[in-house]
């Protein structure tokens, strides 16, 4: 047995150590701390540095953060801190000194930080504002203006998302603004960290002048002909590390712009050197090669925003539709420029303010969002506890290797951790004790039969993992389609599920087998007693179908006439924007009173962060509200507060973080996972089936958007994914009853279709009732202890686990009755062979 089960214990040991690995540092460790112990060599001398940089301060009187002092200082004094201090790290062939420090500080900066950064509620960030230029603007009329700042918004969110900052803040404010909060980032250590969003990326080719290729002497004034500039690019001494500086005569007038690009990518050369390929669309690929083929012989210079990056001889027309942009450039700056000019800006803006914000999130509200969180976990282990004993301890155990595993994914691919998607990771959680519940009800059925507990196990995981595979496969399929068109927190969601589902097959199929493996097969234990509940049911769900369908249809067309009727009203502040409102104090409040007091004055959708201006100690209150509720909201806060001395300092208009093209790519979503569900359960079970899976996930959806507002609350970005979330825990409960059914058919070949429906319904009672509870305890708990966004995402979900597990019984199977007129032949003639996967075989009981 052990040697049949040595590749899954390796396995599960890599995976877990990575992971355990992975999330190391858990929190931030100091900087100076940090590289003061990383210093292998000339301690002494190194800790002075350390000092001095510590005592530095910026023009303002301001201090400076040790990483800035350090990398003043050795700019200064020409040092390489690399060499003298940290000889043990590997910078590759990086000569240069200047370039060696930043490319090591950068480093051990990174390695300072905790591998999960927290997002905006949680922790905080920077935030800051682009304006455009008003030159830019000249006299266009306001309906062009407009336009012009939505395609730069556009640019902004394209660029943020491609630099990896998860779940940022990007949104219009006023008519020439644009306002991004971004979590986790901080200037104070990184301060050119944010240029790169506001470059206008206008990438010119120009003709070098004959006879000017490349000097290390700037030509004497009066000898640049009319028409041409000076132009000087950088180039390192590979050998010495020395930097020289090239001089250009280059022409002033362009021969062709970068809009004939149509994307370019950073690549690495055959010499380790980091250069952006450029690949033309049509258009730029005649134009190239008509330029190249008049200039063979001569130089071409690549200006990026008025600076010559390079200039290449052209030895040859190039008409395959493709350049190089050569130079010396670090692997952030060649990605950060593939980056601008995949996204070129058409106006130019710069930082009119800059912020750093604290977590928007209240500490009250953190403290009990993480209890619930540790309460709701602990209930459902709790209650696999109850019901399956032994296996629930081997449950829990998979659920904590499931969590591991989940935050260490998230952590490599640099996701930040925000209060909604800590919540839909418990949730997800919740739901993927699933496919325990479903291996443990098999096992128990086995062994009523009078299976030997060896025999039950490989039976249950035999029988249960078709069910598991293909409800996976579909909330898969769903979590794909949240990443492709989603953006903001319905990406996020996206990626968290799609990990999910991952580490929820691996936490089920290999981490729990192999330890009910390993204990039952030896006779380690010879028992594994489990509680029943709703046994040899015979309930006659068919009977009351049509009843339970008329009715659950008639509250969807009345929750859809009430949403209809409600209109924009459904939408919060993400959707339609608002007021924001900047105000100074005398006395701090605590965020979580600001917020229960705007509560009580009936301003449910206000939020507060508290900002200070980077270089400043001045901290303000930013107060977000729906449009004309800014001035009430500051009397309320006035009157509410009067020790704080409230006095507002201007209000501005913002647009929805959650923009048109967002909302768009949300309606698509949805349409296509419902797509995703038909095709898919069409191809793996029959039409019918489909039918009845995607009438059941689209009258799941429907009501829990109409219950939703119905009570009283209002759509904000988490919720969209929420929705998706419900139709994945949607269609896994009914795919379970779909595999129940199709195998009873091939169980029972003279049963007809009403009673074998029934008799699947009934055996499968056990695990809907089992894992909606688990799911239920965890809604229930975080909305009796938490508020916001999480609150909202709980209520979701409570509604949609009582809905799935009703359409399940009286929605989804019932349309499959009827699409067959209730006669198994004309399901026989479609229902294809259940597939049987290599890796598991087949059973007897099966064939």
């Amino acid at each position: 047995m052990f040697k049949r089960n040595l590749w899954k214990l390796t396995l599960s040991l890599v995976i877990v150590l990575w992971a355990a690995f992975q999330l190391i540092p858990i929190q931030d460790r100091d900087f100076a701390t940090y590289i003061k112990a990383e210093a292998s060599t000339k301690k002494t001398e190194f800790n002075a540095l350390l000092k001095e940089a510590s005592e530095r301060k910026n023009p303002a009187g301001q201090p400076l953060s040790v990483f800035v002092g350090l990398k003043q200082i050795a700019a200064e004094r020409n040092l390489d801190l690399a060499k003298d201090h940290f000889p043990h790290l590997n910078l590759g062939d990086v000569k240069n000194p200047e370039r060696r420090n930043k490319l090591l500080l950068d480093h051990l900066l990174k390695e300072s930080k905790s591998k999960l950064q927290l997002g905006l509620d949680l922790k905080g960030g920077v935030a800051f504002t682009l304006e455009v230029d008003d030159k830019a603007f000249g006299d266009l009329p306001t309906e062009i203006r407009q336009e012009k700042l939505k395609h730069a918004l556009t640019i902004i969110s394209d660029r943020v998302n491609s630099l990896g900052v998860a779940e940022p803040v990007v949104r219009a404010v006023g008519d020439n603004r644009i306002e991004v909060q971004l979590p986790g980032v901080n200037t104070r250590d990184n301060p050119e960290a944010l240029e790169i969003l506001k470059k206008p990326a206008r990438l010119d080719f120009r003709i070098v002048m004959q006879g000017t290729n490349g000097s290390l002497q700037a030509p004497p004034p009066g000898s640049v002909p009319p028409g041409y500039e000076v132009l000087s690019t950088e180039n390192e001494d590979h050998a010495s590390g020395q930097i020289n500086v090239l001089y250009y005569i280059v022409k002033r007038v362009p021969e062709m712009s970068g809009q004939g690009v149509e994307d370019a990518i950073a690549r690495v050369d055959e010499f380790g050197r980091y250069q952006i390929h450029l690949n033309f669309n049509d258009a730029g690929k005649k134009q190239f090669a008509d330029v190249t083929t008049a200039n063979v012989g001569r130089q071409l210079a690549i200006v990026l925003d008025g600076k010559l990056s390079s200039a290449p001889n052209i030895n040859e027309p190039i008409t395959g539709g493709s350049a190089q942009i050569s130079g010396n450039f670090t692997q952030r700056e060649a990605l950060e420029l593939a980056n601008v000019l995949n996204n070129p800006l058409d106006v130019p803006l710069v930082i009119k303010e800059q912020y750093e914000i604290g977590a928007t999130l209240a500490t009250d509200a953190i403290s009990s969002a993480k209890l619930s969180f540790i309460i709701s976990t602990l209930l459902t282990i709790g209650f696999v506890l109850i019901f399956y004993t032994i296996g629930g301890v081997i449950a829990a155990i998979g659920m904590g290797v499931n969590v591991i595993v989940t935050l260490a994914v998230m952590s490599s691919f640099g996701a930040t951790l925000s209060m909604p998607g800590i919540a839909g990771i418990v949730l997800t959680l919740a739901m993927s004790v699933d496919s325990n519940i479903l291996i443990f009800e098999r096992m128990k059925e086995e062994l009523k039969l009078g299976k030997s507990l060896a025999s039950s196990l490989e039976a249950g995981f035999e029988k249960a993992w078709s069910a598991i595979i293909d409800s996976n496969l579909t909330t898969l399929g769903i979590g794909v389609i949240m990443i492709v068109l989603g953006t903001g927190p319905v990406k996020g969601f996206g990626i968290t599920l799609s990990i999910g589902i991952f580490t929820t097959m691996f936490a089920a199929v290999v981490v729990t087998k192999l330890i009910m493996e390993f204990l039952i097969l030896p006779g380690v234990i010879k028992k594994m007693p489990m509680f029943s509940v709703l046994q040899n049911t015979k309930f006659d769900f068919l009977k009351y179908a049509k009843p339970a369908f008329i009715i659950s249809w008639v509250i969807v067309l009345a929750c859809v006439g009430f949403v209809a009727y409600k209109g924009k009203a459904v939408y919060g502040i993400d959707f339609v924007g608002g007021d924001t409102v900047t105000l100074a104090y005398s006395q701090r409040v605590d965020v979580g009173d600001l917020r229960k007091a705007a509560t009580a004055g009936g301003f449910e959708d206000a939020t507060f962060f508290y900002q200070k201006q980077i270089g400043s100690d001045v901290e303000a209150l930013k107060a977000t509200t729906r449009f004309d509720e800014g001035a009430p909201l500051v009397t309320k806060l006035q009157q509410s507060f009067p020790q704080a001395k409230f006095v507002s300092l201007g209000e501005t208009r913002i647009g929805p973080s959650v923009g048109a093209e967002i909302q768009s790519n949300a309606f698509w979503s949805i349409f296509w996972a419902l797509v995703l569900i038909l095709a898919y359960v069409a191809f793996r079970f029959e039409i019918g089936y489909g039918i009845g899976a995607v009438v059941s996930t689209l009258h799941d959806l429907l009501i829990t958007i109409g219950l939703f507002v119905l009570f009283g609350r209002e759509f904000n970005a988490s919720m969209v994914a929420a929705i998706l979330l419900i139709a994945g825990y949607s269609i896994n409960d009914t795919i379970v009853v779909f595999d129940r059914i199709r195998e009873e058919l091939r169980l029972n070949p003279e049963t007809k279709l009403r009673d074998l429906i029934n008799r699947s319904l009934n055996l499968t009672l056990s695990r809907t009732v089992i894992t909606g509870g688990t799911t239920l305890l965890t809604a229930v708990t975080l909305i009796l202890i938490t508020t916001g966004e999480v609150n909202d995402i709980a209520f979701t979900l409570l509604i949609g686990v009582i809905t799935g597990t009703f359409s399940s019984l009286f929605i989804a199977c019932p349309v499959f009755y009827w699409w067959h007129k209730g006669d198994r032949k004309h399901v026989e003639q479609h229902q294809d062979v259940k597939p049987t996967y290599e890796w598991t075989g087949s059973s007897k009981a099966s064939q």
